[in-house]
């Protein structure tokens, strides 16, 4: 990476620094801080990279027909995972999430949660290589329209 680069990110992680220690954020922009400074880290040290990883799900249970993939997609959503979410011919979901080891770690927890009106019985959890992240986009929906 160039100087041209570094100085960039770097005046990236000292304007959030700033913007923290200077309490001008609203409430709950801490963490996000936080996530951004740890992914200028990465940039700049490979020793603070917080793992990356590719999950892939299913959940079997009540899942189709309550909102369980819209809830899933909030969820991924929210913890800035990349991936998709659909259903299964024989009446599960099927989900596949790359991120962080901590953002999938609270995605399970939501999976196992489930929906308001669902009923998650099992969730299989199976470790894909991290080179599948080359294909993931945003997370979505698939299937849905």
């Amino acid at each position: 990476m160039g100087s041209g680069a570094l100085e960039t990110v770097s005046g990236l992680a000292l304007s959030i620094v700033s913007s923290v220690n200077e309490g001008q954020y609203h409430e709950g922009d801490g963490v996000n801080a936080t996530r951004r400074l740890a992914r200028f880290s990465c940039i700049c040290n490979t020793d603070f990279c917080p793992p990356f990883m590719v999950r892939h799900y299913l959940v079997k249970g009540r899942v189709q027909g309550v909102g369980f993939r819209w809830y899933v997609h909030r969820e991924a959503g929210t913890l800035n995972l990349r991936g998709w979410v659909r259903n299964t011919e024989d009446g599960h979901v099927e989900v596949v999430a790359a991120g962080e080891a901590e953002e999938l770690a609270s995605l399970r927890l939501a999976l196992d949660r489930g929906s308001r009106g669902s009923r998650v019985d099992q969730v299989i959890e199976h470790m894909l290589d991290d080179s599948e992240d080359k294909d993931l986009g945003p997370f979505q929906i698939e299937g849905a329209w």
